[in-house]
């Protein structure tokens, strides 16, 4: 599986630590950035690079940081066909994807510590879309909600 990840300023201790566990563990890793914490950068940037790699199909999955994970989830959210979701523990990590088919995990590295992060990423990336006719109507009345307001607001 390919992931690409991102963070600002604020993520990029986590960030460099999940994309060395990651590549260890045999995933495909494209790291999208911030390089360099010490120069001033924007979540928005970071959380449209890991979207846009998503929609491309440059990555299966995305995941995102920042200081607390709302901000990247909030700016990932405003591009069609992502779901971004904040999970802060192991049951929303795994339970994002297999109900809701969230596509790219935000963490906040001001919240939680390094190895629960470690263990929730794992948690995501194991979890599979569940496909129950319960889960397909809520994401259908979702993605229809994202089609009919990304029509009004051209």
């Amino acid at each position: 599986m390919k992931i690409a990840i991102a963070s600002d300023h604020a993520g990029f201790e986590y960030k460099t630590a999940l994309v060395k566990d990651l590549k260890e563990a045999g995933f495909e890793v494209l790291d999208l950035g911030t390089d360099n914490p010490d120069q001033p950068d924007d979540y928005p940037d970071h959380a449209a690079d890991v979207a846009l790699a998503i929609i491309n199909q440059k990555a299966e999955r995305g995941i995102l940081i920042c200081g607390s994970a709302v901000g990247v989830s909030v700016a990932a959210n405003k591009f069609k066909g992502i779901r971004a979701g904040v999970c802060h523990d192991t049951y929303s990590a795994h339970q994002s994807v297999e109900h809701d088919d969230v596509n790219i995990l935000c963490i906040g590295q001001r919240v939680i510590g390094i190895n629960l992060a470690l263990e929730i990423v794992h948690t995501y990336l194991k979890a599979v879309y569940s496909n129950l006719p319960r889960h397909q109507r809520r994401l259908g009345k979702i993605l229809a909600i994202e089609e009919k307001n990304m029509k009004s607001s051209t």
